[in-house]
């Protein structure tokens, strides 16, 4: 959930999520529409899919217990190499090389005086990151400390003093060792960009999974393609259906036929779920999958 996702939006998700389905074999059990539209308006949904997944592999594989090796996580669904090496470390305590996005602009700033990261994770990076890393004996459990210890230290230390904008460089507890004070604090070496959003395909999915969700059953591939014209929502009777102020279910298709979509980029973005296995086509018209 915390990929590209804040913790601020994150943290009430996850914990009705965990109410719902503490073990993994709770949410494998699930049905995945049940899983998606519990995912709610996080983002990036596959997430949700490949979560589901993930439990299903770990229930008939690990026995229902999360594995504990960078290897076998690695072999989970829609896990890579910082999500195995983050729940390694910080959930089984394996002194491993843990590199986020804050804990590469520590390293930029503290030890190469750049202002930010480069806006690619390089092998450069990952050999930093594990030459700072302290050295520990997995016999010595102290040593093991030291090392997890470190990567959730500078990883807070990204996230709450070095931060991206508005670094607080005066509660720093290593301003007197970082290059980039040293340097005179230059400017960043590229023009950070973030990713759009309005009158994307991404907005368009967004709005029409929101549609999906909060819809009792399948919709009309055509009231999902309709156009974007605010005078005839009213009128249409999948709409007009559910027309009660504050009904999500409405408020969903206001929302979708709001959007200044054409046609062509309508019809993409829907395709484009149905692609993902997000969404599903069945006699009975379009909803979330089964």
């Amino acid at each position: 959930m915390l990929q590209q996702t804040p913790v601020v939006r994150v943290l009430p998700v996850w914990e009705t999520w965990m109410e719902r389905w503490p073990t993994p074999a709770d949410l494998a059990a699930e049905p995945v529409s049940e899983v998606v539209r519990a995912w709610g308006r996080l983002g990036y949904p596959r997430r949700a899919l490949r979560l589901h997944a993930a439990a299903i592999v770990i229930s008939e594989q690990h026995g229902g217990q999360v594995p504990g090796t960078e290897a076998e996580l690695l072999a989970l669904p829609g896990v890579g190499t910082y999500t195995a090496a983050a729940i390694a470390c910080f959930a089984f305590g394996v002194p491993t090389v843990v590199v986020d996005t804050n804990i590469r602009r520590v390293h930029a700033r503290l030890v190469s005086g750049k202002a930010l990261p480069e806006q690619n994770q390089n092998a450069a990076e990952l050999a930093l990151a594990a030459r700072l890393l302290p050295k520990s004996n997995p016999q010595n459990a102290g040593e093991v400390a030291l090392a997890n210890t470190w990567n959730i230290g500078v990883m807070e230390l990204g996230a709450l003093v070095c931060t991206a904008r508005s670094p607080r460089c005066e509660d720093c507890p290593v301003i007197d060792q970082c290059a980039w004070i040293a340097a005179g604090r230059p400017e960043p070496h590229y023009v950070p960009k973030g990713q759009p959003w309005h009158g994307t395909d991404r907005q368009v999915r967004g709005a029409m999974m929101a549609v999906l969700r909060h819809s009792p059953g399948p919709v009309k591939r055509e009231d999902l393609l309709g156009a974007p014209d605010l005078a005839a929502v009213a009128s249409e009777p999948r709409i007009a259906a559910s027309a009660r102020q504050g009904d999500p279910d409405h408020e969903s298709w206001v929302t979708l036929h709001a959007l200044p979509a054409l046609a062509e980029q309508r019809e993409r973005a829907l395709d484009s779920l149905l692609a993902d296995g997000l969404a599903q086509q069945s006699a009975a018209g379009i909803g979330l999958p089964h």
